[in-house]
């Protein structure tokens, strides 16, 4: 008996996805679990497995925005009759729930089936369709980048992120229309840019608080040094990995900032699942290390390594993404000396990291010079009060400047 296979629901308040591109073709075999079509939501761009095993009947949704629940391709025995009546292409009335496609890409696709490719160009396909990774596309729809014109370097000449950005980077061709010095470049909105703003306008209606502490980083410091010189194959662990593990240390002596906000009561979790801001070419995503009071260190690293690596890569599951009880956001590396990082609810805390420079402290009545640290801790007062705040800031400034508390 044939399966409808319909769009899954990938976390929580997910409500549409866009199909990016299919991996089957109709009439082809497909097992249960093998990755069937790419899907973009609003937070990553992730292939979905296929939930049952026979031959790909039916597409019933070759692209475009689908709400969740509604049926997108069908699987079967070869030669079944498909019992669904699906018209992807007619023209969407006001109010229909069928797919209708993102006015930027249908004008992308109109453009890449009417225009004349440049010869040799690879990434253009029989049906002419363009061979692009999501990333690549997603780049030239915000820049305003003519796919049609790039030559891929990718597998089979699919157009890879990189090709976009170098031609960006490279100077417009003879005739190309010049843009007048001093015109507002307007930027069209993406999901994921869409979803920021919506949660930080969201953050920005939660009563906060924040607490400002210094940290002598001359333990941590040596600790991360001590771990790199030990290290064999694996990530590096960096200053953000040990206080990661510091951090959810911290957590598990001070549950009430390791908590969520909800009208049905607050709720203190039993582990600590860090997020790490990550500044991805897609946007800001903060993809999630699970328990992290469980790992050790280089654990921790070989996990942040792969998860700001498939991030910065836009390779990001929805999984990566969800149950972060906390959140760390590093700039540190910036040069950035302290700053107020923005809350990110449900979430009832988050650190703001600075950099560790070398500055003039009093010592047993001497100025010495030491590496500091400052860190600012954002809280939602409604889950979190003052004293429970500053605790764990205690510990957090504790366990730094002496690891060995923190085992």
């Amino acid at each position: 008996m044939a399966t409808e296979i319909k769009l899954p629901r990938l976390g929580q308040g997910m409500e549409s996805g866009t199909i990016v591109k299919w991996l089957k073709s109709e009439g082809d075999a497909v097992k249960k679990g093998e990755p069937l079509y790419e899907l973009d939501t609003d937070k990553v761009t992730q292939e979905v497995e296929a939930d049952a095993t026979g031959v790909l009947l039916k597409i019933a949704v070759q692209e475009g925005e689908v709400p969740v629940g509604q049926t997108v391709a069908v699987i079967g025995e070869q030669g079944e009759e498909v019992a669904i009546e699906v018209a992807p292409e007619e023209p969407q009335t006001e109010g229909s729930r069928a797919p209708a496609r993102d006015a930027e890409r249908e004008r992308g696709s109109e453009a890449s089936a009417q225009a004349e490719p440049p010869s040799g160009n690879g990434a253009t396909r029989s049906d002419g369709r363009i061979k692009a990774s999501p990333l690549a596309r997603r780049i030239a729809r915000e820049r305003g980048v003519d796919l049609a014109q790039l030559r891929g370097t990718g597998p089979d000449g699919r157009i890879v992120a990189e090709d976009v950005e170098q031609a960006e980077a490279s100077p417009a061709p003879a005739g190309a229309a010049a843009v007048p010095a001093g015109e507002v470049e307007i930027v069209p909105l993406t999901s994921i840019r869409r979803t920021i703003a919506r949660r930080l306008t969201e953050a920005w209606t939660v009563p906060v608080f924040q607490l400002t502490i210094d940290v002598d980083m001359t333990r941590a410091v040596a600790l991360r040094e001590q771990l790199v010189a030990r290290m064999g194959d694996g990530a590096k662990p960096t200053l953000s990995d040990v206080l990661t593990k510091i951090s959810a240390s911290a957590l598990m002596r001070n549950r009430a900032v390791n908590a969520h906000y909800g009208e049905d009561g607050i709720k203190r979790f039993p582990t600590a699942n860090v997020g790490i801001a990550v500044a991805a070419p897609q946007g800001l995503v903060v993809p999630v290390i699970q328990r992290a009071e469980s790992l050790t260190i280089p654990e921790i690293a070989d996990a942040r390594a792969e998860l700001v690596g498939r991030a910065r890569e836009n390779r990001l599951r929805q999984g990566d993404l969800d149950g972060g009880t906390f959140t760390i956001s590093n700039l540190g590396m910036f040069g950035v000396q302290q700053f107020i990082a923005v809350l990110n609810p449900p979430q009832a805390a988050i650190l703001a990291v600075g950099s560790v420079e070398e500055r003039p402290v009093a010592r047993d009545g001497e100025v010495v010079v030491r590496p500091m640290m400052t860190v600012t801790l954002t809280c939602d007062h409604r889950t979190v009060d003052g004293a429970d705040g500053a605790r764990f800031l205690e510990d957090v400034k504790a366990f730094l400047e002496e690891p060995g508390l923190a085992l």
